[in-house]
């Protein structure tokens, strides 16, 4: 009889418990960048009854979420690929991009690589059997005419190739590729030169003063000989003593 009782008491409260209430509004707004999401209460209470007690236990939750995205940066700017195609062609591309806060740029283009030119003019060349012409237009290039000149073998000038190809690189040396690494070159030339001559020139005078010096302690040791030797003489020369014979000469005539 009791377990009957207690089934109809639990029905009775399950039918007369507060349900559980639920109030959840999601507002989201997007203005000028700025996003306000999710703002909800829930409410649950709950209510027992054993043995003439009564139980009630109140639970709220309330959650609040926002985001602003004003300060959000705009995405940055990429820079543009460029590709020579796998093309036998002597450029490359060049590309950049800058971006702020507010506004982007990029931007590319396909850049000359004048070395490459060079360097296939000259193989054509050689293919060519143009040997003379193919080093020109590599001696084109400052740095191997540079290296042709340290080597002792000049770029042809005009023509001229060798010794008399070096002459003309002499009197005309403005038409150098190299011209500004001449120059500095001969200055530094020029200064070890006189570097060079005033350390000779102190050698020499130093040597000069050396062979005067010896020339002086020379003749200072020979003066002393030969004062030496002079009182030597003067001292015999008054040791020696002179005989008179008293008697007379006598001269008989015919």
């Amino acid at each position: 009889m009791k377990f009957w009782l207690k089934i109809i008491a639990l029905l009775i409260i399950l039918i007369w418990a507060k349900p559980v209430l639920a109030d959840d509004t999601n507002t989201q707004t997007n203005t000028s960048g700025s996003n306000t999401n999710i703002t909800g209460g829930y409410e649950s209470t709950t209510t027992n009854n054993n043995d003439g007690q009564t139980n009630t236990t109140t639970s709220t939750s309330t959650t609040t979420n926002s985001t602003n995205g004003a300060g959000i940066p705009p995405p940055s700017a990429n820079s543009p690929s460029y590709s020579s195609m796998s093309q036998d062609v002597c450029s490359m591309g060049v590309s950049g991009s800058i971006s702020s806060g507010v506004i982007g740029f990029s931007g590319g283009k396909h850049v000359v690589d004048e070395n490459c030119e060079r360097i296939k003019l000259a193989k054509v060349l050689q293919d060519f059997g143009m040997k003379v012409a193919s080093v020109a237009v590599l001696c084109q290039d400052a740095r191997v005419h540079a290296a042709m000149q340290s080597a002792g073998t000049p770029c042809p000038f005009n023509g001229k190739i060798g010794k008399e190809a070096q002459e003309m690189w002499d009197k005309y040396p403005k038409l150098r590729p190299d011209y500004d690494l001449y120059l500095a070159k001969q200055e530094i030339i020029s200064k070890v030169d006189a570097e060079l001559l005033a350390q000779q020139l102190k050698e020499a005078e130093e040597e000069a003063e050396k062979i005067a010096a010896e020339k002086a302690r020379q003749a200072e040791i020979e003066a002393r000989i030969a004062a030496e030797e002079e009182a030597k003489l003067n001292e015999e020369l008054n040791n020696i003593v002179i005989h008179v014979d008293p008697e007379p000469i006598i001269v008989e005539r015919d």
